[in-house]
């Protein structure tokens, strides 16, 4: 969900949500209220008690108070992706409050721990500091919380990818399920809170993210993209799902029929939201319909509850659906659905009982209480990833002074779905507790600009409007600057320690404590120029949008009074360097035994919601310090600080050892600090596959991983660390791996031993591979995990599950899982590319018939493809695919029996083309060519036939394009 702008007006807030009186003293006869009562028996008393106005007030987010019932506002979303985040304060003119409380490590960390004993702790702890909020605040702090994030990482380019989980659903899925279960409470009739997940489906780009298509072939669409959700909804951990923004096969998630897919996953009833804004691109940026009525009325029939939208201004949302159920376009019984979907959730909450439910009496007390400081603290450690570790660099030796180097070393960052946090542990601040001596510095330059005799200086104390008027370079003058790479840098004043940001669309000011905020207007551009001259660039991300125009440029008036403008009207000044960051940390280097850089990222720079990373490269000068740092000390350990894979193949070669940590929380430094020490043994695994510089990806809006050959389910390059990596102080044999068929599946045990001087955790991974099929299969495939605790020469032995109904892929012929007879590889070892034990075993399954397209058969369903976009056959169901001209499906080993003798195809057009029938290829025998007349819109079906002659057999069939159309399905007689 994105930033959502104040609403307009209190006088609205007081109209749409009741906020002139609290609510009154409810009769406590009432049956809705009497938590002996049936659930079902309860919601239908208290469903029957709301006037139909009542009824649909509440498909806001913000659903009004019901006075005469003693029925309180109630708010769906509270973030909360890796602790409590934040909220709307409708109280207060709808501004965004950010809570102060526990900050786990981000969500990519969470999972890299592997362990989903411990991240269902983890939900636990946000579950008790939301209600420990809600109980401050019930109007701001609401129970419905909106997380956790689990679209998968398939593209490691992706903005968000700090807030996912991993490239594997299997992964993903364990991970969500326990933090949401943790969120949940164990509770089997009551929620301590409700987490909804997001964003439903197939969301892993930012770019054009409202209007682009996802295209999900059925295979990636059952066999990867659902199983992401499907996991913790049919384990009753999560209450629902936020739909994203993006089209799904050409038709927009908002309004993505949820009744035939999740609604289906579990028993209980699910409570659906939109994301903010998404009802308006409906109408806006998608177009997808003429009127609201006609939108709100497809988004309640598609199975959305809950409209995120106007801010905290339901008067819209109202008013559409009443127009709706004016022009026929919903019914009663619609609303009343929709509401008991609502309610099913509420009462969970506790809401309706007397004393709130057995969770009601958690108090603000608990939020940032010493037990969940140490939580933090063991799961920021158990998170972090040993990348490299070489002539025994690690563990650190306290006896040994330390340089602590880098951008990171003294400061933790936050990110957009953030706590504040209310302490903080840095990693010199760690590292200072544990070292017989340190000498830090953050290894930036410290520089002064100066144009026409005078500099560029700003205000002390609370900041204040830079200017051109300075004689010499004092330290009003002065500004350290950090590289977050792309040309893209931070300027903190000396004068205050405070970021240089942009103030009132035009001047600049040091008066910020860090980049932060939607635009991020602390982002500024050093462009050296040909004659010696530097000019700064506003480099906000508002600059990328297109009313922001061509004034990015700072400009100087002759009193020296600043402003943007063009290049052009650009001032050209003289960057002096008063110090340089890369001489003061070779200096410390040199001074100690070993050197410590913490490079990384700046989540409000390097790529977050709304804004995708063009590339993965650690920042020039971060890399450039690491490397002088390097040569001035060999025994250099690099901490990188962020949440995404890193092109770091130089200073993999360099550098004797790197640990990797997402941004961890207040306990980043004690939990860095008990890693490096050995307090802690590193056993955090990588959830994504981090790719080699240069490495080619696929276009970031390309869904098919299996026709691109992505992550490692299908890649087949060599990575610069795999998926499942990670490497620990202790040492691992794996003995005796064993596959015996148990009912209906296999038993697949191992034995592992730690045959090291330390006590750790190992993650024993299980992967399988098949043999023969009629598809293209993974390389390989998650299929279990388990980390395991081991002391010195202790052994144990771990047993996995494997169902046969696992092996199963998703057979387009007859649009179910099967499985097929095969022999299958069974893997397992401590990462995806390290695998330390292998046997086979043979899965008895039936085999895929061949394709009989004498039956009528979707064109979505095919096997192959070449540039083919699956798009909606209908606003309300169906897939069909779009092909240009050259562009292909393929449907493998079709049985033509004595002869195919003709072909019709469901097809829709705005301009004539054709279909040219082949075998074998896409430049195969020609067996007949189909005239497609224009149907008059891409939603005007018709059908187009053709003769053809000289095929039998069983055969690949090819539909090429020659023109711009849409086929929806195909039948051929014989």
């Amino acid at each position: 969900m994105p930033f959502r702008k104040p609403a307009a007006a209190a006088a609205v807030f007081a109209l749409t949500l009741g906020l002139c009186a609290a609510p009154a003293h409810a009769d406590p006869q009432y049956p809705f209220r009497d938590p002996a009562l049936p659930l079902r028996q309860r919601i239908d008393d208290l469903l029957g008690r709301l006037t139909p106005a009542e009824k649909v007030s509440w498909l806001h987010q913000y659903q009004p108070a019901v006075e005469r019932l003693g029925i309180g506002l109630f708010k769906t979303g509270t973030e909360a992706l890796h602790g409590v985040a934040w909220s709307t304060d409708i109280d207060n003119g709808g501004g965004v409050v950010t809570a102060r409380g526990t900050v786990f490590p981000q969500a990519i960390g969470l999972a890299s721990t592997w362990d989903p004993d411990l991240v269902e702790k983890v939900g636990s702890v946000v579950g008790d500091e939301a209600r420990g909020y809600h109980a401050e605040n019930p109007r701001l702090w609401g129970l419905q919380l909106w997380a956790p994030v689990v679209n998968l990482l398939r593209d490691p380019r992706w903005g968000r990818n700090e807030e996912g989980y991993s490239e594997d659903p299997l992964l993903t899925g364990a991970i969500s399920t326990a933090y949401g279960r943790g969120i949940q409470g164990d509770d089997p009739d009551h929620l301590k809170a409700a987490p909804v997940l997001k964003h439903y489906m197939a969301n892993n780009n930012e770019v054009r993210r409202d209007t682009t298509n996802s295209s999900l072939r059925p295979r990636v669409m059952n066999e990867y993209e659902i199983p992401a959700f499907k996991t913790a909804i049919s384990a009753d951990a999560a209450t629902g799902v936020m739909t994203s923004y993006n089209l799904v096969n050409g038709r927009p998630a908002t309004v993505t029929d949820l009744n035939s897919s999740i609604r289906r996953w579990t028993d209980r009833t699910l409570f659906t939201v939109s994301d903010a804004g998404g009802p308006n691109n409906l109408t806006g940026s998608q177009r997808y319909f003429a009127t609201k009525p006609e939108a709100a009325a497809a988004m309640i029939k598609a199975g959305v509850d809950s409209f995120t939208v106007d801010d905290t201004n339901g008067a819209p949302t109202v008013a559409s659906v009443n127009a709706a159920l004016d022009q026929g376009l919903l019914t009663e019984a619609d609303i009343d659905r929709t509401v008991r979907n609502i309610l099913g959730v509420r009462f969970r909450l506790g809401e309706f009982d007397p004393d709130g439910g057995p969770y009601g009496k958690i108090a603000k007390a608990v939020v940032d209480s010493p037990g969940h400081r140490a939580l933090n603290r063991r799961t920021a450690a158990e998170a972090m990833v040993l990348l490299k570790n070489s002539r025994g660099a690690l563990p650190l030796d306290p006896a040994e002074k330390v340089a602590v180097i880098g951008p990171l070393a003294r400061t933790l960052y936050t990110d957009w779905y953030s706590g504040k946090l209310p302490y903080q542990v840095t990693p010199l601040d760690g590292i200072r507790e544990r070292a017989a001596g340190t000498v830090d510095t953050e290894g930036a330059d410290r520089i002064a600009l100066k144009a026409d005799g005078r500099y560029l200086t700003a205000g002390t104390g609370a900041g204040a409007d830079l200017k051109l008027s300075g004689t010499a370079a004092g330290e009003t003058g002065q500004f350290d600057v950090f590289d977050w790479g792309e040309g893209v840098v931070t300027l903190r004043s000396v004068a205050n320690g405070k970021y240089v940001s942009r103030a009132n669309w035009s001047t600049l000011v040091n008066d910020q404590d860090q980049p932060t905020g939607w635009f991020v207007q602390e982002q500024f551009k050093l462009e050296a120029q040909a004659d010696g001259t530097t000019l700064l660039r506003y480099a906000g991300y508002e600059t990328a949008e297109p009313w922001f125009g061509p004034d990015v440029y700072v400009r100087a008036a002759a009193d020296g009074t600043l402003s943007l403008g063009t290049a052009a009207e650009a001032t050209r000044f003289t960057k002096e360097t008063v110090r340089s960051g890369i001489d003061e940390a070779v200096a410390a280097a040199e001074s100690a035994d070993v050197a410590v850089v913490v490079v990384g990222s700046m989540p409000f720079i390097n790529g977050r919601e709304a804004h995708d990373r063009t590339d993965l490269n650690l920042a020039a000068g971060q890399r450039a310090l690491v490397e002088a740092v390097r040569e001035a000390n060999p025994d250099t350990v690099v901490v990188l600080e962020n949440s995404y894979p890193t092109t770091i193949d130089a200073l993999q070669e360099k550098v004797p050892a790197i640990l990797w940590t997402t941004h961890a929380g207040a306990e980043t430094g004690h939990a860095l600090a008990d890693i490096l020490y050995g307090t802690a043994n590193p056993a955090g695994r990588l959830t994504q596959t981090w790719p080699r510089a240069g490495a080619e990806l696929p276009d970031i809006l390309d869904y098919d991983i299996i026709k691109t050959g992505s992550t490692y389910l299908y890649s087949k390059d060599r990575p610069l660390y795999a998926f499942g990596h990670g490497l620990s102080y202790t040492t691992f044999g794996y003995q005796g791996l064993r596959a015996v068929r148990d009912g209906d599946g296999h038993r697949v045990s191992v034995k592992v031993t730690n045959t090291g001087p330390r006590a750790g955790d190992e993650v024993v991974q299980l992967y399988t591979h098949q043999h023969s099929s009629r598809v293209r299969q993974p390389v390989r495939q998650l299929r279990g995990f388990e980390r395991v605790s081991l002391a010195p020469g202790e052994s144990k032995t771990v047993t996995f599950t494997l169902k046969t109904a696992d092996l199963a892929l998703w057979d387009v012929t007859r649009g179910r899982f099967a499985v097929e007879p095969s022999t299958h590889d069974v893997l397992v070892g401590s990462a995806s590319d390290r695998i330390r034990q292998r046997t086979t075993i043979r899965v008895d399954g039936e085999a895929v018939p061949a394709r009989d397209l004498a039956k009528v058969t979707r064109a979505a369903d095919f096997d192959d493809h070449s540039g083919a976009e699956l798009v909606d056959e209908t606003k309300a169901s169906g897939d069909a695919v779009a092909l240009s001209s050259g562009e292909w499906l393929a449907f493998s080993g079709a049985d033509l029996g004595r002869g195919a003798t003709g072909v019709t195809l469901g097809v829709a057009t705005t301009a004539a083309s054709s279909v040219e029938v082949r075998l074998g290829s896409a430049r195969g025998r020609l067996l007949g060519t189909v005239t497609v007349p224009a149907t008059g819109g891409v939603y005007r079906w018709g059908t187009a036939t053709a003769a053809l002659s000289g095929a039998s057999g069983r055969q690949d069939v090819y539909l090429v394009a020659r023109g711009e159309l849409r086929i929806k399905d195909l039948v051929l007689t014989r």
